[in-house]
């Protein structure tokens, strides 16, 4: 089994930055894929970026792109999502996720990822 612990998260102004970070322990030679998704209350869980295991592979909403950066390095087993000029309708919970699969590619769906992290909330003020 493995866990994922999210961290980071909190209260910015429009047009500032967050570093979130994902820890992951326990079973983590299982982990390949990994990627963040978000949720606001009454919608579904959103895909907004992943990689690959290997980093070489990175994958991001419309939305965010070239606004959010995500990373890993997996001899610590972290994974980061840098999120800059950030915008109110980025204000979510963000979730934390991992694949235990042989997929060699980033998959956009939250049912293709077997582990999940509890959350942190990110509020982006007007």
């Amino acid at each position: 089994q493995v866990q994922l612990a999210e961290s980071g998260g909190g209260l910015v102004q429009a047009g500032g930055s967050l570093r979130l970070s994902c820890a992951a322990s326990g079973r983590t030679s299982s982990v390949n894929v990994m990627g963040w998704f978000r949720q606001t209350p009454g919608k579904e869980r959103e895909f907004v970026a992943g990689i690959t295991w290997s980093g070489g592979g990175t994958e991001y909403v419309d939305s965010v792109k070239g606004r959010f950066t995500i990373s890993r390095d997996n001899r610590k087993n972290t994974m980061v999502l840098q999120m800059n000029s950030l915008k109110p309708e980025d204000t979510a919970v963000y979730y934390c996720a991992a694949d235990r699969s042989r997929r060699s590619y980033v998959a956009y769906t939250s049912g293709s990822y077997d582990y999940w992290g509890q959350g942190t909330q990110v509020t982006v003020s007007s």
